[in-house]
């Protein structure tokens, strides 16, 4: 019984063989190249957002005397925005807040005084200055920018991504041709690595502005924002022919 066993599996053993060394010969015909494309693209941000806080300040701050009030400044600020080309729905409020403040050494509160924060979106940051000096700068707490974007980003990853690609074949290309190989039908794509870089925010302190820079002296920056960066690294394979 034992040696009917033993010799049924060496049968089946006989007969799987040659399926399994077929396989592998039919693989092993089919010449091929693998190479990597790399694009990248950098793009001027069209969507910036900037940070800006406004808070309550006493113009005789020692005798806590005669405050500016938020409404009166978070007006200001709206009157800026239009003035400077901006529609009014650019500007949103994003926090309310406020601070205890206090007199000499007293561990009592002398006064409640409000902030609020506002997100500012533009296509450039250019006028952001001549935003800002409509505002009185005592009133402004701090400005930043809190990210960058462009509303066509999307569209420009495919196109890196595509460049990609073409760079791939194109490489192939010519090291097959280097051994006057043709090159054949793609086999296989694979996307191996994304990158999209943006640049880190930056915070703006609020400065003291002139009566002359207050009266839309203050001119438009002409320094670009950082750009964005995306790339894409693309793996294909081909046939060599």
């Amino acid at each position: 019984m034992k040696k009917a066993i033993l010799l049924g599996a060496l049968l089946l053993g006989a007969v799987s063989f040659p399926s399994f060394s077929q396989t592998k010969t039919s693989h092993a015909d089919t010449r091929k190249i693998e190479v990597a494309g790399f694009s990248e693209m950098e793009i001027v941000p069209d969507e910036i957002y900037f940070n800006i806080s406004l808070r309550e300040y006493f113009e005789d701050e020692k005798n806590q005397k005669n405050k500016v009030g938020i409404s009166t400044l978070e007006k200001q600020l709206i009157q800026a925005v239009t003035a400077a080309g901006f529609p009014k729905e650019a500007l949103s409020l994003s926090g309310i807040g406020g601070f205890q403040n206090y007199i000499d050494n007293k561990k009592k509160p002398a006064s409640f005084l409000e902030s609020k924060q506002y997100e500012l979106k533009v296509d450039k940051g250019d006028k952001l200055d001549a935003v800002l000096a409509k505002v009185d700068s005592r009133g402004i707490n701090f400005a930043n920018v809190a990210r960058v974007d462009h509303s066509k980003k999307e569209e420009f990853k495919k196109q890196v991504k595509v460049a990609a690609l073409k760079d791939a074949k194109e490489k192939a290309g010519y090291l097959v041709k280097a051994l006057d190989e043709d090159l054949g039908q793609v086999l296989e794509i694979r996307e191996l690595d994304e990158s999209v870089y943006y640049p880190q925010p930056m915070m703006m302190k609020a400065r003291a502005f002139t009566q002359a820079e207050a009266a839309d002296a203050v001119p438009d920056s002409d320094v670009q924002y950082q750009k964005i960066k995306i790339s894409y690294r693309m793996q294909a394979a081909f046939e060599i022919q």
